[in-house]
């Protein structure tokens, strides 16, 4: 590229050098790499002595390069003075980042050709970023006069507007004619001003090269916004100060929806605090008067059981089922709530030990029904304790007492490592369901079965899921009836776990 004068190419190398979110260089008019900036060592992993000199089609895809991508951007750009494009390219180690590019012909006072500037943003994991580009305000016009969506605005060294692009009219409301020559504190609240805040946010630039920060400005029609704003402080060769370049950013909208979503987080911590509260009064003042229906009616049975008439010894029965009924119920809606308003640490768990704890509590229903329950491989998780342990009494529980009358139950219990998951599968041969209630049965108080011929709260399932779901994981169920159910749920990994569960075991449940 054709050099301008010496003070003025330092100053842009300057101004340039230090950006990290951006790639900032200049080519030749044909395309060779003619400076290098930190953004772009950043972004592409070249350092400036392994690139300059270099063709910029280096950083295009083998795809790009073959059908001329990267001419065909030039030609574009030295036609119509401006070429944006987004597309894959190339870091020095071969892998790909997708990229904004907008490339600007560079031309003398007769329009003659001397080269282009390009500037190239890693939108690959940022999609919005900003940064304040140091430049004279030839440079500035030219690159910027097409940005609408951020306001780009040059300021003395006093703070007073000297430049202002579309992006600033847009959000901001001010003609070019109508704020040039004004000081930069119009933009912000009465009391923002008052306290002399823009005045500090200068100070900062000048103190520290550049200022960040986010609040209320306000508009020409006296609405305000809520903008991200980076300002940085340039000087000339000698280090004096010349002014600041301002970006301003609307954020509005992100503004609205974190606060949308911290209201909604509020109700919600409201809402857990009072089914905190319900739980407190269903542990207590709902179970009191449960304990003395079931004393007075064992006392009834115990005293005048004989005495009654089989209609009235079928009342108490009853009455002493209900209670217990309920009292069951009670006690799996504490569980049930409990699972969030409690939250119980995670820890590094041995998930086939989890398993075996369980199966210790359900020996006798295992012994009464004849049932096995075999234990494969289990990686270790990372998990609350006491949830694992409900989560698989519930599980194998319902696997027990859904079996078919003829068959003793056989409940197998496996699990495999998928990605960062714990991917664990409960099945048994019972009695099964229809698959369209796979959804269903996880709902609360869902209930495929009369409570004649199955007894329970229909709250289980709804508890499994909830579990599942508070460690991130995720719960579905297969079945078809007469062929068994089964029950398949992700845990996360615990990556520095040891090695125990991880071979294959059996054990008969006994």
């Amino acid at each position: 590229m054709a050099r301008r004068g010496a003070p003025e190419q330092e100053q842009f190398r300057a101004m340039v050098s230090g950006v990290q979110d951006y790639a900032i260089l200049l080519l030749t008019s044909e395309g060779i790499v003619d400076s290098w900036n930190a953004g772009a060592e950043r972004i592409t992993g070249y350092r400036a002595e392994e690139i300059l000199g270099k063709h910029f089609s280096i950083f295009y895809p083998l795809e790009a390069r073959e059908r001329g991508w990267p001419d065909h951007e030039l030609r574009v750009a030295s036609t119509t003075g401006h070429f944006e494009d987004e597309g894959w390219r190339v870091r020095k180690d071969g892998s790909q980042f997708w990229a904004n590019v907008v490339i600007s012909a560079w031309r003398d006072e007769g329009g003659k050709l001397l080269g282009f500037l390009k500037i190239t943003r890693d939108l690959t994991a940022r999609r919005e970023t900003e940064t304040a580009l140091r430049e004279n305000e030839d440079r500035f016009r030219q690159l910027v006069t097409n940005v609408q969506d951020y306001a780009i605005i040059r300021l003395d060294p006093r703070g007073f507007v000297v430049s202002w692009n579309p992006g600033a009219e847009r959000i901001k409301g001010y003609a070019a004619s109508d704020i040039i020559g004004q000081h930069f504190s119009v933009f912000y609240p009465r009391d923002a001003v008052t306290a002399g805040w823009p005045e500090r946010e200068l100070e900062a630039a000048r103190r520290d090269g550049t200022f960040q920060d986010e609040g209320w400005r306000v508009r020409k029609d006296g609405t305000t916004f809520w903008a991200n704003v980076v300002i940085s402080a340039f000087t000339d060769a000698a280090g004096s100060l010349q002014g600041f370049w301002k970006i301003t950013r609307d954020l509005t909208e992100r503004k609205r929806a974190e606060d949308r979503l911290k209201e909604a987080a509020d109700r919600l911590q409201r809402s857990n605090r009072e089914l905190e509260q319900f739980a407190s009064v269903a542990a207590h003042d709902l179970q009191e008067p449960l304990r003395k229906i079931q004393a007075f009616g064992d006392r009834l049975t115990a005293r005048w059981a004989t005495a009654l008439d089989e209609q009235g010894a079928d009342y108490l029965t009853r009455m002493l089922s209900a209670a217990e009924r309920m009292r069951r119920l009670i006690n799996d809606l504490l569980t049930f709530s409990r699972v969030s308003t409690r939250p119980e640490p995670f820890v590094s768990l041995d998930l086939r030990a989890a398993v075996e704890d369980v199966l210790a509590d359900l020996e006798l229903r295992l012994h009464q029904t004849g049932g096995r329950v075999e234990i494969g491989s289990l990686p270790p998780v990372f998990a609350a304790p006491l949830q694992m342990r409900q989560l698989f009494l519930n599980l194998v529980g319902n696997a027990l007492k859904f079996r078919r009358p003829d068959t003793p139950p056989m409940v197998t219990v496996s699990g495999r490592r998928r990605g960062d998951m714990a991917e664990v599968v409960v099945s048994d041969n019972g009695i099964g369901f229809e698959p369209e209630y796979g959804e269903r049965i996880f709902e609360v108080f869902q209930r495929l079965h009369g409570r004649q011929e199955y007894e329970g709260t229909g709250i289980g399932l709804a508890i499994c899921r909830k579990i599942v779901e508070r460690h991130g994981g995720t719960i579905v169920a297969d079945s078809t009836p007469g062929a068994g159910a089964t029950f398949t749920f992700t845990l996360p990994l615990d990556s520095g776990g040891g090695s125990r569960g991880e071979a294959d075991h059996h054990s008969d449940g006994r």
